[in-house]
This record gives structure tokens, C-alpha cells and sequence, in this order.
């Protein structure tokens, strides 16, 4: 049945022929009781109604004049109203709908004086002087609620299309928002790991030029390895300042001293904190703690501040979580639970929100940048989940 009733849709001119063969054919069986000229001329006017129907919704405005100049015809040439003149309903319809907004008024004016021209010419009964005035309304009134029909299908069609506008600009923007704050995330994010690699990189610049000048009687070897750090450390400083100056550009740095950002061993003082602001936390490391790479550890720390922020303001009041840590051979893995009302589909689905509606699109920014995963959703109890592994070794 859907299949057909798709057909139907994408052929409207063979359906309405369809129709003007059977109002034809109804047509003409009446048109039978003529005889001579005055049937000729009644089938003609006949043939002239029907082909309004079929070709209504290809060209509503030419078959609005084509109808209406039938209709002058009829009443030129006394061609009484037949089955056939049941097309003029269908036409003023499809132009109040889909017509020139010219058409529509000239469909309206026209089915307003219809009844009375149909009355003047033929009056239903001449003796009695109320009668046709009332047959006339009676005419007009059919006319006048086909072209009131018409009119809100096209109100309805412009409606829904500036819905589907407006929803298109929406995503439009929403997406434009999104792509803003993946630009803002990676650059705070670069910012972050750039001030803990340029503070390690520092020292070591600083410990190497030491060495190399107080330890002239050591052996060369030794000095010449010492140089070596040294370069080394101030090609590995310039390289990663060029290429996060790109992310930089245009931002004053306030100051050259660069301040190592937080790490694992902070998140049990981030977990306090919250606990201290009024929500239960269980937090519980698995597996053996040992040094991560500087960039794991600050993703693995922003990950569960911004998992516990999201709880707090989207959990509800008698919200709990819990937060583990797992140490792998070759990854961290996190994983921040909580009981709460959970969060908006549209927080998840397309990279989340916090405040401002990018919380859970600068995760996933994070994560990438160290070559993990992550996934985040509701938890089928209730509640949201997040899941995190990072990797111990950079993705190339």
C-alpha cells in the first residue's frame, strides 16, 4: 500500500487524468440527452472542463482562465451546468493552493460570482423572486470553502517550510558553535600541554648549559653528550613553540614561566573537593601507580573534573558518582559513573555540553590528541557514564 500510495504521488498528472476521464465519461452519458448542435457544443465544453482536471497542478493559473472562460462559453451559448462544471471546485482549489497569489484572488473573485451568473442565466425558478437569490448562495458557498481550503493547505505548506528553515539554520549554527569550541578546546588544550613540555624542556636546557660549563675536566664524551641534550633541548622548545604558535596566534603571553599543569596524583584533591561541595564520591585506583607521560596525565585529570562538573549540574541533588583508575601495561583507564537523572540525549550525541555546551566535545579533543577512546552515554540504570583509555605510547 505505501508503495502504491508513493507512486501515486510521484505521478499527480497521471491521477488527475485518471479523474478527468471519469468526470468525462460521466459528463458525457448526461450530455447525451441533447441532440444535434447543442450536443456538439455541450461535449465540447465537457472535453474543455476535463482537461482543466487533469492538468490542474501542472498549470493552475492557465486552467484557472481556461476554466473561466468555459464557463463565459456556457453561458454564451446556453450550455446548462453539468457533472463537468464539478471541475471549476477541484481548479480554485489547487490555485488557492499552489497558484500565483494573483490566481488565488482571481479564484476567489470568481467563485464569488459564479452562483449569481449561474442564477442569472438560469434561474431555478423564475415565479418565485426569493428563490434564485438563495439557489445563488447555495452555488457560491461550495466555491467559496474549496478556495478557503486551498488557502490554508498553502498556509500550512509555508508554515512547515519555515520550520524546516528555521531547523535547518539552527543546525546550521549549531554546528558553526561546535566547530568554534573544537578550535577554543584544542587551543587551551595546546596552551595546556605546551606549558608542561616547555617547563620539562626548560630544565633541561638550563641543567645541560650547567653542565657543559662546570664540567670542562670530565671527558669529552661525556661533555660531548651534555651538548648534545642541550641542542637537542632547545630545537625540541623552538619546534614546539612554531607549531602551537599557530594555536596561539594572536593571544599575548603574559608571562615566559611556564607552570606544570595537573597530573593523576591531583585528581584524590580534585575528588575532595567535589565531595566538599556536597556530592558522594567513590574514588579507587586499580593496578600499580607509576609516571605517565606528562600530556596522559593532564587528559586523564580534565576528564574526570569535567565528568564530576557535569554530574553536579546535570545529576540532580541526590546524585552520587564514582571514579576508578586503572593502571594497564600500556594505558590508563577511566571510568566516571553516576545515579543521577543523566543528561539530554543531544549532550552525548554529537560531543556534549557543559555550561556552555562544548563539556563533552573538549574530551573527546583531549582523547584524541593522546590517541585514545572514549565513550560516553547514559548508563542503562540510569545515570551517565564515561569511559576513557589512554594510551601509554603517542599515537602516530
Amino acid at each position: 500500500m505505501q508503495r502504491l500510495y508513493d507512486f501515486l504521488r510521484r505521478h499527480p498528472t497521471g491521477v488527475d487524468s485518471f479523474w478527468a476521464v471519469v468526470l468525462f465519461g460521466m459528463s458525457a452519458l448526461s450530455a447525451g440527452v441533447y441532440s444535434g448542435s447543442r450536443f456538439g457544443a455541450t461535449l465540447f465544453c465537457v472535453l474543455l472542463m476535463c482537461l482543466t482536471v487533469a492538468l490542474r497542478r501542472r498549470a493552475p493559473e492557465k486552467m484557472l482562465l481556461l476554466s473561466i472562460a468555459t464557463g463565459l462559453l456556457q453561458v454564451a451559448i446556453s450550455v446548462e451546468p453539468n457533472f463537468s462544471n464539478l471541475a471549476m471546485f477541484a481548479t480554485v482549489y489547487t490555485v488557492a493552493a499552489n497558484g500565483a497569489r494573483w490566481a488565488s484572488r482571481l479564484a476567489l473573485g470568481a467563485s464569488a460570482l459564479a452562483g449569481t451568473i449561474s442564477q442569472l442565466r438560469w434561474a431555478v425558478d423564475k415565479g418565485d423572486p426569493v428563490a434564485p437569490y438563495a439557489f445563488a448562495i447555495f452555488l457560491t458557498v461550495p466555491f467559496v470553502l474549496a478556495w478557503v481550503l486551498g488557502d490554508s493547505m498553502r498556509t500550512r505548506r509555508a508554515y512547515f517550510a519555515q520550520l524546516e528553515e528555521r531547523a535547518a539554520r539552527l543546525e546550521k549554527e549549531r554546528e558553526a558553535q561546535a566547530k568554534v569550541a573544537v578550535a577554543a578546546e584544542r587551543a587551551r588544550i595546546a596552551r595546556e600541554l605546551h606549558d608542561v613540555v616547555a617547563h620539562n624542556v626548560s630544565v633541561m636546557v638550563v641543567q645541560a648549559d650547567g653542565a657543559a660549563y662546570v664540567m670542562d675536566a670530565s671527558p669529552d664524551q661525556a661533555k660531548q653528550a651534555l651538548e648534545t641534550i642541550s641542542t637537542t633541548g632547545r630545537q625540541a622548545l623552538a619546534e614546539m613553540r612554531r607549531l602551537l604558535g599557530v594555536l596561539r596566534t594572536g593571544e599575548h603571553q603574559e608571562s615566559g614561566e611556564y607552570v606544570p599543569q595537573p597530573d593523576v596524583q591531583q585528581i584524590e584533591d580534585l575528588v575532595e573537593q567535589v565531595r566538599s561541595a556536597g556530592l558522594t564520591v567513590d574514588f579507587k585506583v586499580e593496578g600499580t601507580a607509576r609516571p605517565l607521560p606528562s600530556g596522559v596525565e593532564l587528559t586523564a585529570y580534565r576528564i574526570v573534573q569535567e565528568a564530576l562538573t557535569n554530574t553536579r549540574k546535570h545529576g540532580g541533588p541526590e546524585a552520587g558518582a564514582s571514579v576508578r583508575l586503572v593502571y594497564f601495561d600500556d594505558g590508563l583507564g577511566l571510568l566516571v559513573e553516576d545515579d543521577g537523572r543523566g543528561a539530554a540525549h543531544e549532550l552525548y550525541e554529537d560531543g556534549g555540553a557543559d555550561g556552555q555546551g562544548h563539556g563533552l566535545i573538549g574530551m573527546r579533543e583531549r582523547v584524541g590528541m593522546v590517541g585514545g577512546t572514549l565513550d560516553a552515554g547514559p548508563r542503562p540504570g540510569g545515570g551517565f557514564r564515561i569511559s576513557a583509555l589512554l594510551p601509554l605510547k603517542p599515537a602516530h
